[in-house]
């Protein structure tokens, strides 16, 4: 994702060798993220569509999450390659474009799975009536259309441009932060409810041992989800903020590097919620097997 003046500043420095040889190697690892991406997105989509028993509503904000990031491996990353070796105008449209819908639906959905997983620990007992699997579908379509809304209004304008993904990328941050931490603290008292429960009656220890791993999972999963967000979109997010601020800065180098860790994100996420999800890594192996053996 980059600003026309981001563009402008490339041209005028086609020289600059040092320059030339960071957007080689990161057309190469690009390259390298392209398969990887497009592989493991499409076994989790299809694991999912396959499985009946994956359907409830969180599985449907990850399948979300995997069309979007299976976008970035079959369109963005392509584009990317491309403008970076040919500075090619159209390429560059075309890379703007569809990293902004495709990385700004996997960011948002990222957020709301957060925020699901807040509310199943915190309204746990009325989680099944507040989160459906056809409002989790209307979500998803919802972040899909404001994505392309966004896109139209924003070309218009440059600065508006920056203003807008930076401003975006940070809210959906902050509100990660606050369901994670919110996340930690629930899961932190229910530990310490189980603790005491642990000492009054002797005979559920082995029970209550099993919902203290439970929990601890959770909490750990948290923390990873968070951390990966943070290390792939922060970067993006402050190069953003400092085009809002002073159009006038050029940080080429920067920028390179801020878009190949946005797009990684996209070949980690099938692969970590896959290690962290029993169901969804077993249909994803038995899909790897089928196909396989055909």
């Amino acid at each position: 994702m980059a600003t026309t003046n981001q563009t402008k500043h490339f041209e005028n420095n086609d020289g600059d060798s040092s320059l030339w040889t960071v957007e080689i190697i990161h057309c190469i690892f690009n390259a390298f993220l392209i398969p990887i991406s497009i592989t493991g997105n499409t076994l989790v989509l299809v694991a999912i569509l396959r499985s009946p028993s994956l359907r409830s509503p969180s599985i449907i904000l990850l399948c979300c999450l995997a069309v979007s990031d299976l976008f970035v491996g079959i369109l963005v990353q392509p584009s990317f390659i491309v403008y970076h070796l040919t500075k090619s105008s159209n390429f560059y449209k075309a890379m703007t474009a569809t990293s902004f819908v495709a990385c700004g639906v996997s960011l948002w959905t990222m957020g709301a799975i957060a925020v699901d997983r807040c509310i199943a620990l915190h309204y746990h007992l009325r989680y099944v009536q507040l989160v459906t699997t056809r409002r989790a579908v209307y979500l998803s379509t919802t972040l899909w259309i404001v994505a392309f809304i966004f896109l139209f209004l924003t070309l218009l304008e440059n600065h508006v441009f920056a203003v807008t993904v930076a401003v975006s990328t940070a809210t959906c941050l902050l509100t990660c932060l606050a369901c994670y931490v919110r996340i930690y603290f629930i899961v932190r008292r229910h530990q310490l409810q189980i603790m005491v429960q642990q000492r009054a009656v002797a005979g559920s220890i082995n029970g209550n041992n099993h919902n203290m791993r439970e929990s601890r999972n959770t909490a750990k999963n948290t923390f990873i989800f968070y951390i990966v967000l943070i290390m792939c979109y922060t970067p993006l997010s402050v190069t953003w903020l400092v085009v809002a601020i002073s159009p006038t800065y050029r940080w080429p180098m920067e920028w390179i590097v801020a878009d190949t860790l946005l797009f990684m994100n996209s070949s980690i996420n099938p692969f970590l919620y896959c290690w962290r999800l029993r169901e969804l890594r077993e249909a994803v192996v038995n899909m790897a097997k089928q196909i396989s053996c055909k």
